[in-house]
């Protein structure tokens, strides 16, 4: 073989699927099923597609919650919550819809083999970064045979929390070429950014400082797109760390027969660094399990 030559590609090594996972599956599908049908459950009995798509919504977020907080046990159960609502709602489009579970599945297979030709064609990748491009690639040609809109940005849904939804349009531009090459760019956009809010700070237009803050607020997310933090799980990770050291200030008050009310913010600030020298401690030197 000449040295530039690319080593012939491996088809995939596709194993059987478990019998225990087809087993839950089904048993799972034949519930839900259950639950919809005459003698079933009255609640699921009248649910529409349009009823149950908010419960899904619900789920999902409580399972990103589950994430952040680092719990296994109950991400798995948040996981189950959403797949039961995804089965139930083909359960429910079976009806009337024109589609069920298997379409669902059949088509979500399909497209996942379609968008890997890496794996299931003869495309020769040669790490992630292409691997997104070709996504993008295959999805803008999926879209202009369905006459669809052909933005980069046209998948993301507008419906989305504001965080996520600038994580994802930043993605998506990044995987169709338009980024910093480096962490420096978007840093600097940081500073800039802050610049120009400040100078807003000195007048009153209202709309002009949202639009500098919501500038702010867009360039730290793509920091954190450039160091694969999902900038939701931050958030939420301080969110919960300000909500257990407010606690922590409210406990040391009322310890001292004091309301909030009563206490100097200097009193609150030395509660504060005192919960979080201690947060600080117990991550350092964690307990040992008895």
């Amino acid at each position: 073989m000449a040295d530039d030559e690319a080593p012939a590609k491996q088809p995939p090594v596709e194993k059987p699927v478990p019998a225990a996972w087809t087993a839950a599956l089904e048993r799972l599908m034949q519930v839900v099923d259950t639950l919809r049908s005459p003698g079933g459950c009255p609640w699921d009995q009248k649910q529409t597609v349009e009823t149950l798509a908010p419960h899904l919504v619900e789920e999902a977020h409580e399972m990103a919650d589950a994430v952040a907080r680092g719990s296994h046990a109950d991400t798995a159960e948040e996981l189950g919550d959403l797949l039961m609502g995804i089965l139930m709602i083909g359960r429910v489009a079976s009806e009337d819809r024109g589609y069920d579970p298997a379409t669902i599945a059949e088509g979500i297979t399909a497209k996942l083999i379609r968008r890997h030709p890496h794996v299931y064609g003869e495309v020769q990748v040669d790490g992630s970064g292409q691997v997104l491009r070709n996504w993008e690639a295959i999805k803008q040609q999926e879209k202009a045979e369905k006459g669809e809109d052909q933005s980069v940005l046209a998948g993301v849904p507008r419906s989305l929390p504001a965080l996520l939804r600038a994580y994802r349009v930043g993605q998506k531009a990044s995987n169709a070429g338009f980024d910093w090459p480096d962490l420096a760019g978007p840093v600097e956009k940081i500073d800039e950014e802050l610049a120009e809010f400040r100078a807003t700070l000195a007048g009153e237009d209202r709309r002009r400082q949202e639009e500098e803050l919501g500038d702010l607020l867009f360039a730290i997310v793509n920091v954190a797109r450039k160091l694969k933090i999902e900038p939701e799980l931050a958030l939420r990770g301080t969110v919960e760390r300000f909500q257990s050291r407010f606690q922590a200030v409210e406990q040391g008050l009322a310890a001292e027969g004091k309301a909030l009310a009563e206490a100097s913010l200097a009193e609150m600030d030395a509660l504060w660094d005192a919960a979080k020298a201690a947060e600080r401690a117990a991550s350092e030197n964690p307990a040992e399990e008895s």
